[in-house]
């Protein structure tokens, strides 16, 4: 493992979360269960920010902790900070959900 610390909930996340500050150039592994990612991080990443742990296609899904939080507005490379700046939250969107006519 990674002298940093970073937490990523189930093996199907596209992102990790940074338990502490992470420096940029920095080679983080994170792991969960029988999957395991390893990345360089172009810059650093704050306690609590979300870095990708493999490529992420733009109008892919953001999964966190197992959950879908957003999808991507462009294409993120892996071990860059994902966050509001590449990212499109649709919870509580109402206008995200599919209304029946």
């Amino acid at each position: 493992m990674s002298a940093y610390r970073a937490i990523m909930m189930q093996p199907h996340d596209n992102v990790a979360t940074a338990l502490e500050p992470i420096p940029a150039d920095s080679r983080v592994t994170v792991a969960c269960l029988d999957v395991q990612h390893t990345v360089t991080l172009p810059h650093a990443i704050e306690f609590g920010h979300k870095f990708a742990v493999r490529p992420i296609g733009k109008g892919e899904d953001i999964v966190k902790y197992g959950e879908v939080i957003g999808v991507a507005t462009r294409d993120i490379a892996p071990g860059e900070h994902v966050h509001v700046h590449n990212l499109e939250g649709k919870r509580g969107r109402g206008d995200k959900i599919a209304h029946e006519a």
